[in-house]
């Protein structure tokens, strides 16, 4: 029997597929559209999403069921010990606090660390836990590394579209309406349990400079050390847009961190029921090192 298997949700922008393919569990996230539910990677494409979502559908996110999740625990624990989950921070989502609840039933055989992330960082911290299993490190030890090092990352978002933001209340009929007119951009932000407003500019270009001087600023003040010493990881993920276009925001990050590689993701359903197609997103995290 193996000792440690790691889990996680699509939050993090991995689909169950891809983490079968990496020996990684992934719990795809649901999402309601005029009443129906879709399971991410599993009976809806980001295509197919995005077409109804841009047709007008009534679409919200959701958390994924406690049986679901209990199922694919009682899966692992036939071939491993015990599980470590990994799911989106407990500041966006009840996700975590449901699956701490329920794993109090497994006498310590699953492990749910409450790591403060999503996106490219989220997915980060499920590529370190695999590591630190590896390495020989249990359950108890990756929770606890995990947990202790979870704010070492941020993360910023920006938006093509405010029509969604709106939807969600986050921004204002009137706001969206002048914003749109006078091709506003906010840039948001994510570090630890909170997505907050950090900035308002004219045009996706500019957002993304701003996003660019941002991290930059983060890497030279709070996140200093970490990056001096190598253990920083560049990601960047996105909503469903052009190829092409995708490409110059990457050779754009990559200009703007030339000795860095990029660990590319994607803004998973779940968050694009928020942001609409188009957006694009950039951070950077703490990696793990022996």
């Amino acid at each position: 029997m193996q000792k440690t298997a790691i889990m996680t949700d699509s939050n993090c922008g991995m689909l169950p597929e891809t983490g079968k393919a990496m020996g990684i569990a992934v719990v795809p996230m649901p999402v309601i559209i005029d009443g129906n539910t879709y399971f991410e990677g599993v009976d809806i494409t980001p295509e197919e999403f995005y077409r109804m979502q841009e047709e007008g559908a009534e679409i919200t996110s959701s958390l994924p069921s406690p049986g679901s999740v209990m199922d694919l625990w009682a899966e692992l624990l036939k071939t491993h010990d015990e599980v470590v989950y990994i799911p989106m921070s407990s500041g966006l989502s009840n996700t975590c606090a449901s699956a701490v609840m329920l794993a109090e039933d497994y006498d310590g055989r699953v492990y749910v660390v409450d790591n403060h992330r999503i996106s490219v960082t989220q997915m980060q911290a499920v590529l370190d836990a695999v590591q630190m299993a590896e390495s020989g490190m249990n359950g108890a030890e990756i929770k606890e590394r995990l947990e202790a090092e979870a704010l070492d990352a941020s993360i910023y978002i920006t938006v093509d579209t405010l029509e969604y933001l709106k939807k969600g209340g986050r921004v204002t009929p009137a706001g969206a309406a002048i914003g749109s007119m006078l091709n506003i951009k906010p840039v948001l932000t994510i570090a630890g349990d909170k997505l907050d407003a950090f900035a308002k500019v004219r045009g996706m270009k500019a957002a993304f400079r701003t996003m660019c001087k941002a991290l930059q600023k983060d890497l030279q003040g709070r996140l200093k050390e970490l990056y001096e010493n190598g253990e920083i990881t560049i990601g960047i993920a996105n909503t469903v847009m052009p190829e092409e276009e995708l490409k110059q925001w990457k050779a754009e990050l990559q200009k703007a961190f030339p000795e860095e590689e990029i660990l590319p993701g994607v803004l998973n359903l779940s968050i694009g029921c928020h942001v609409g197609p188009g957006a694009i997103g950039i951070g950077a995290m703490r990696k793990y090192r022996k």
